[in-house]
């Protein structure tokens, strides 16, 4: 019983985990405790229904019994049972109106059908040692938007999750990410994989290494789905070589990145000019019309099928297009960037720390000097970008400047690197000459910055190779000198 006292545990702090609830279900029931199995099945719902490819089971002494089960040994907390207490029988019979299908599970595996992917999924019961499989009949959500009969994608496609906390919710994030990665696409998939993302506090931690962490595997002959996880001590087990995998994962992170540059330059431009940009070229004007600071074969390749993903996004359409294009390696067609929201940077003035991030995940983070109280907090835009400020590459602003809104405050390099980490500019943030020059190439013209204390943890998260991209354009300025409060 010692997996159903850490999933009591884990649906006291998650009650809305409805695959929670179904494994420690799933653990009464292997037990003989079958009122508290059904009470849990009944918070499963269509998790349940899912799974088992039927209706949950309402039988006379489950419905007179239930309150006394599970809902006193776990302890919830008084608000949740008077909340359990006022929903009663009519919602519980509400939760039956779905009823996907799906294969049932096996003793020791937790089933996981694509049509689940929205129920918050997590599960808890030694996920290594077993694939977690489900049967998903023919025609159903993989692949939403593909029309019947679609020749399935048979190469891996990839995305990451926060990894290394608790099993459970590691494994519910796991799910949750790989199946909506399967009802993204355009084509059945056949073949998805997570990568692992350590967590810092709130966020979770890009690098050029991901671990492999789950897989996903559909059989192309019946449809059966099967979870496997490759981390030897999240699943306290041996699990099958990833080698493979984490090859193919190498290719798809940087290309990541550079979908992340693309799409936040292609939005930005849109913001300021009305209208999105017709050509890459659009982006990679020389200075002032540098949104980016150069481009890459991911960027190319990507161009014209990313933007008709945000046209479709920006007004409001769903579904895939017709035979849509792949962005980059590691990814099916129709498959959307893994970093969803633009690129912006944060600094922290205690932690003298620069993060760019995207959404809750953290891409790079550098050190930095500062101002103390001359370092202005608030909120900032990228408004122009510039190599070699100045007109040199060795002078108090160094090799790059970026210039914050309409100020005399810029983020650039500087000719004191033992100033990094200390309070001793007029106000602007220094950086060291790799870390200005990655940044310059990361962060598109537009990128909202912002600027407080307290709001990053103290970290260092640089890639052994750094990203540059190539095909650079002319993005100097000799018509100014700059007078940057350095």
């Amino acid at each position: 019983m010692g997996n159903s006292a850490y999933l009591k545990k884990y649906v006291e702090n998650h009650p809305n985990n409805k695959m929670a609830w179904y494994l420690l279900g799933k653990e009464y029931e292997a037990n003989g405790q079958a009122g508290k199995a059904h009470y849990c099945y009944i918070q499963a719902g269509n998790v349940y229904e899912a799974f088992e490819s039927s209706k949950i089971p309402l039988p006379e002494e489950v419905l007179a019994g239930y309150k006394e089960g599970l809902l006193q040994e776990s302890h919830r907390k008084e608000k949740r049972s008077r909340f359990l207490r006022k929903l009663s029988l009519a919602l519980l019979i509400a939760l039956l109106v779905w009823i996907p299908s799906a294969h049932a599970p096996g003793d020791r595996q937790a089933a996981v059908p694509v049509n689940a992917a929205d129920a918050g999924a997590g599960d808890d019961a030694d996920l290594g040692e077993a694939s977690a499989e489900a049967q998903k009949p023919a025609g159903d959500e993989a692949g939403e938007g593909a029309p019947a009969g679609t020749p399935a994608f048979s190469e891996p496609a990839f995305t990451a999750i926060g990894f290394g906390g608790d099993p459970a919710g590691t494994q519910a994030e796991a799910l949750g990410g790989l199946l909506a990665l399967q009802r993204q696409t355009a084509v059945p998939l056949l073949h998805a994989a997570a990568l692992g993302m350590e967590q810092a506090g709130d966020w979770l931690v890009w690098s050029d290494d991901l671990p492999v962490a789950f897989g996903l595997e559909q059989s192309p002959a019946d449809g059966r789905t099967a979870l496997q996880a490759y981390d030897a001590r999240a699943c306290e087990c041996a699990p099958p070589d990833s080698a493979a995998l984490q090859e193919r994962a190498r290719h798809w992170i940087p290309q990541q990145e550079s979908l992340g540059v693309l799409a936040s330059a292609m939005i930005h431009y849109k913001q300021a000019n009305g209208v999105w940009p017709a050509s890459l070229q659009d982006l990679v004007g020389p200075y002032p019309d540098n949104w980016i600071a150069g481009t890459d074969p991911t960027m190319v390749r990507a161009f014209k099928p990313l933007l008709a993903q945000l046209k479709r996004e920006g007004t409001g359409a769903t579904g895939n297009a017709n035979a849509p294009e792949v962005l980059a390696e590691g990814m099916a067609p129709g498959q959307r960037p893994f970093f969803a929201e633009p690129y912006e940077m944060i600094v922290d003035t205690k932690t003298h720390t620069l993060a760019v991030v995207s959404g809750n995940v953290l891409i790079r983070s550098y050190p930095v000097g500062l101002g103390g109280s001359r370092t202005p907090e608030g909120t900032f835009v990228i408004s122009e970008k510039v190599i070699n400020p100045n007109g040199r590459d060795s002078g108090e602003f160094g090799s790059r400047g970026m210039q914050l809104s309409d100020t005399n405050y810029a983020i650039h390099g500087t000719n004191e690197p033992d100033s990094i980490g200390k309070d001793e500019s007029l106000g602007c943030i220094r950086m060291g000459k790799k870390d200005v020059e990655e940044l310059f190439d990361l962060v598109p013209k537009g990128t909202r910055v912002r600027i407080g204390k307290g709001i990053l943890p103290k970290l260092k998260n640089v890639p052994a190779e750094r990203f540059a991209l190539g095909d650079r354009q002319d993005q100097t300025n000799p018509h100014r000198t700059y007078h940057w409060l350095n």
